[in-house]
């Protein structure tokens, strides 16, 4: 059996994927591997007309196709002090975003959902205009004037201030102060029509992995750098160590509480369908 899988180049999921991309996972399906951002796969798993069997998505995208797509039970990113931070070229409290423009990567995010339910607790009269752009521009944007704020995520969180931008607010620390939970960021779906048995095979396969990354981290290490997009090897430690958690080998309780939470939230602002009572389970 050969699956097609697509994730992201970032070191969390190469280090998540590493072992089980390279046939080390006793047992998986051999993997045939497509690298593309987040916003990318989202667009492929709402579209539905893609050909992967799995697939990298945001949490925040799962309303729209939890039918098609069963959400595996790990693989994916939560974890705690490592939210979607927003930059500014200037110190502030939030409330001078009102009526002003901000640059997002995505509004099929999780980012942008935190980002939208802080700011209406935040923004006097919510901000003005929503940008989507790629998420290498925003940083720089925000730099030159052409917008106002943006919404940043992953490793931006250890470079921003090489651009001079100061953190105006932190989505993870206001979602985790309001609600006691990690913050759900990236999950792991695959096709409801591969079967159940092939959707544990799966799932033991991914949690495996990740459990031989951390048994012997030197052993992604190629891989993940060759991958990183340039990135310093340090930063790609970092990025990992936030990213990687004990949530990435079981969502646990406390996991599903936190997926469950932000979506039912999301849906009270009418960001995002309602959840059906099953959607989130697991065979």
């Amino acid at each position: 059996m050969k699956l097609k899988i697509a994730y992201s180049p970032c070191p969390n999921d190469t280090f998540v994927f590493d072992a089980w991309a390279h046939g080390r996972v006793p047992g998986a399906p051999r993997l045939d591997v497509t690298f593309a951002d987040i916003d990318v796969t989202n667009g492929w798993a709402e579209g539905g007309a893609d050909d992967h069997d799995v697939l990298k998505v945001s949490y925040a995208v799962l309303p729209w196709i939890l039918d098609e797509y069963a959400l595996l039970p790990c693989g994916g990113a939560l974890g705690r002090g490592c939210g979607p931070l927003v930059l500014t070229r200037e110190e502030g409290t939030g409330a001078e975003l009102a009526g002003k423009t901000v640059a997002v990567p995505s509004e099929r995010s999780t980012a942008y959902l935190l980002f939208r339910l802080w700011a209406a607790e935040t923004v006097p009269g919510g901000v003005g205009n929503v940008v989507v752009m790629p998420f290498h521009e925003i940083m720089p944007a925000v730099r030159d004037g052409k917008v106002d704020a943006g919404l940043v995520i992953h490793e931006a969180r250890f470079t921003y201030q090489s651009y001079g931008l100061h953190s105006l607010a932190d989505m993870g620390e206001h979602w985790e102060a309001t609600t006691g939970l990690p913050i759900p960021l990236g999950a792991i779906v695959a096709r409801r029509s591969l079967g159940e048995e092939t959707l544990r095979l799966l799932a033991e396969s991914a949690r495996t992995s990740v459990r031989m990354a951390w048994d012997d981290p030197t052993a992604s290490r190629p891989y993940v750098l060759e991958h990183a997009q340039e990135m310093d090897p340090k930063v790609a430690d970092q990025h990992i160590g936030l990213y990687v958690n004990e949530f990435t080998a079981d969502l646990g309780e406390h996991g599903y509480a936190a997926v469950r939470g932000l979506l039912t939230r999301a849906a009270a602002e009418g960001l995002v369908p309602p959840l059906g009572p099953d959607a989130l389970s697991f065979p």
